[in-house]
């Protein structure tokens, strides 16, 4: 059995469409090293490129998703321009561009602290385990949380209950995260992975090109409003209808048969 860097790794693989990305640095409750956020990126970046992706699943080994950043060897490099996202890569999460096209899904479990809450809510759907304990704690430590948590707890649970964390920087649980729109599934705590799973196969089986476009047009929604999404509908669905995907969505539905989309 190989042993595990102490400085972290991240894992990918590739299942059935599904782009698997885990990370390992359990005996530090998973805490992010400058290297573990190196890694994270390239292995959004190779998601997104991979053809054969279809869905992606963020998830953490051991009994904790993440204490957050490793500070003491992440500090030097805070403020700074290399700390998470190379040139180019995407970034985890999804602050800016070149943005993420792919669904992800993300399954958490036990202590999920800063940017374990800002990972799970750039991700597209959150599945999490009951024994989960969450915190966004970076005023304690005289720090700002920079990952998207000040935006979009905001966007989630309102102002008041967004601040009632961001500016404590206290504690709350999965029913808590679950009332806020924080996650949509909460499971028995080791069951979160499978679930996520489940949920990640359903989506692949989904039209590549339409997943792409309905996230594209909820951006869109959410950073320039409504309006703007709706004068993208016409746009957008002429395309789609010249897809071989809305041919083969149509032979299935009279088929009466599964579809099988191919992206194109």
């Amino acid at each position: 059995m190989s042993q595990i860097d102490p400085d972290g790794e991240i894992l990918t693989r590739l299942e059935d469409g599904v782009f698997v990305i885990g990370i390992n640095r359990p005996a530090k409750y998973n805490g992010f090293t400058p290297k573990m956020l190196r890694e994270l990126s390239a292995a959004y970046t190779a998601f997104e490129r991979e053809d054969k992706a279809r869905v992606g699943l963020l998830y953490a080994e051991g009994p904790h998703f993440t204490a957050g950043l490793d500070l003491p060897k992440v500090a030097p490099l805070m403020g700074k321009n290399n700390l998470l996202v190379g040139l180019g890569q995407i970034d985890p999460c999804n602050n800016q561009p070149p943005f993420r096209s792919k669904p992800l899904v993300a399954a958490v479990q036990g202590i999920t602290y800063t940017l374990g809450i800002e990972l799970m809510l750039a991700a597209d759907m959150v599945v999490a385990a009951s024994d989960c304990r969450f915190s966004q704690l970076e005023v304690k430590r005289g720090i700002m949380a920079t990952g998207g948590a000040t935006i979009r707890m905001v966007e989630r649970a309102g102002w008041g209950n967004a601040m009632r964390y961001l500016l404590t920087g206290d504690e709350f649980d999965v029913a808590t995260a679950l009332r806020f729109g924080f996650v949509q599934e909460v499971t028995e705590p080791g069951g979160q992975y499978a679930e996520a799973m489940r949920l990640a196969r359903s989506i692949a089986a989904q039209a590549p090109l339409a997943l792409a476009a309905t996230i594209r047009n909820a951006r869109l929604a959410v950073e320039h409003g409504p309006m703007a999404a709706v004068e993208d509908f016409r746009a957008t669905q002429q395309v789609l209808m010249q897809s071989q995907d809305v041919k083969e969505g149509v032979a299935s539905f009279v088929e009466r048969r599964p579809a099988r989309f191919t992206g194109q």
